[in-house]
């Protein structure tokens, strides 16, 4: 689950903060919360923007208290509830006027009349929030969000939101645990709820892994934490429910030299181009499936560089995956072949990389447990270690968030990084096997 932080939520790729006001405060500011986005996706920025909210909310709070009690004891309201009881607005309007001049607030509020909160049904937010989430993510990321609301609201459909407790959030993660991973197998299986795909699964003895079930546990937090957000919540019910199970890496199996040359050989229509460019250059099978012809860029006698940066094909997993990496060589023989502008691979998602992989990993034989697409990369960074390549020299051509060096320095504090003629000397010295 990601990192949590009090009164923020991490919607897509930007931490939003809304934390309520009391009840006097959010009457006498026509608003029920301070609402505002953290504009970063970096939880430790996230965290320090969000204390300084939180230290302006607590001041706003006092100053406002102080010039009400001010404004509504001065001789004009000596007689205070009955103005209160004919002329709110009046009163009101007076009150914000006095903020407003004390600088208190930055410009006064609309009157706005403060309504009680109605009930809002966890079926009825869950269809709100996965139709706003369709238009915010990719179809793989979405699916994702789609699942584990859905089972969600299967059982707690009929709940309002502010019912669900602690006891609710630990009965969800317990029935989770008892899921078997070959439900999703069966069209037949398609719409049915938790409840019953619970009883499904106790035919058989394998259950879905950890990782699936915390990724699930996460999505159902976004939902909730979007309802506070929304202000349907005064807080996230499940927050303080501990998801104790411990998630096992699951590390993906490197390439050997004689599987490369296996898959190379096949010449498969739809995988061999591809496969070719996350070999040499260490992209994902998104990155690489995202390439615009754009973004192949000149840099005169170091050849062509490959700009990856996030478009309209695809977003990036991090900040560190923007990049600029030397396309190797044999690379420019390869992107002569494909298209002369727009989506140099415009018949490819990750979703079709990772099933024709599968297939062809089949028909070859090649069974080794952790083998997948993503081995291309793995094989890549192999290949620079075993050349010699500093760890936080790869670390800039692939992707990853900054190194650190033998003595602890965390190059992306201290560093510029690498020039581009020293990731031209690395990428060059990539050999592809050849047969023996």
């Amino acid at each position: 689950m990601s990192a949590q932080i009090k009164y923020a939520y991490l919607k897509g790729h930007t931490w939003l903060y809304r934390r309520n006001y009391p009840k006097d405060v959010a009457l006498a500011l026509g608003q029920q919360a301070l609402k505002q986005s953290l504009k970063t996706r970096d939880a430790s920025t996230a965290r320090v923007r969000a204390a300084e909210l939180n230290a302006r909310y607590e001041t706003l709070v006092v100053q406002v208290r102080t010039r009400a009690e001010d404004a509504l004891s001065g001789p004009e309201n000596s007689k205070p509830l009955p103005g209160w009881a004919t002329q709110p607005e009046t009163q009101l309007e007076r009150l914000r006027t006095t903020l407003e001049h004390s600088g208190t607030v930055l410009e006064r509020p609309a009157f706005n009349r403060l309504t009680s909160p109605v009930k809002v049904l966890v079926r009825d937010a869950s269809r709100v929030y996965t139709n706003r989430r369709s238009n915010e993510l990719r179809p793989g990321g979405f699916k994702s969000v789609r699942y584990s609301v859905g089972l969600f609201a299967s059982r707690y459909g009929d709940r309002s939101l502010c019912s669900l407790t602690r006891t609710e959030g630990r009965e969800f993660l317990g029935l989770l645990a008892q899921l078997s991973p070959n439900l999703g197998k069966s069209e037949r299986n398609r719409g049915a709820t938790l409840d019953q795909l619970v009883a499904l699964s106790s035919r058989g003895s394998v259950k879905i892994t950890v990782r699936t079930q915390k990724r699930t546990w996460a999505q159902v937090n976004h939902f909730l934490d979007w309802a506070v957000y929304e202000g349907h919540l005064e807080q996230n019910p499940f927050r303080n429910v501990l998801f104790d199970q411990k998630v096992r890496p699951q590390p993906y199996a490197v390439l050997t030299d004689e599987e490369v040359v296996r898959l190379l050989r096949v010449q498969d229509d739809l995988l061999h181009s591809v496969t070719v460019t996350c070999l040499l250059t260490g992209m994902r099978a998104g990155e690489a499936a995202g390439l615009l012809r754009e973004d192949l860029v000149s840099k005169g006698n170091l050849g062509t560089f490959i700009h990856v940066r996030p478009n309209e094909q695809r977003l990036l997993k991090t900040d560190a995956a923007q990049r600029l990496v030397p396309a190797h060589p044999l690379l420019d023989e390869v992107f002569r072949t494909l298209p002369a502008r727009g989506p140099l691979f415009p018949d490819l998602t990750v979703d079709a990389i990772t099933k024709q992989f599968t297939r062809l990993r089949a028909r070859l034989g090649l069974d080794r447990p952790g083998l997948v697409f993503h081995s291309t990369r793995k094989w890549f960074i192999t290949q620079c270690e075993r050349t010699g390549v500093p760890e936080h020299f790869t670390a800039s051509l692939v992707g990853h968030k900054s190194a650190r060096s033998e003595n602890g320095i965390t190059y992306g504090i201290y560093s510029a990084g690498i020039s581009d003629e020293q990731k031209r000397s690395i990428v060059d010295q990539i050999r592809l096997p050849v047969p023996g």
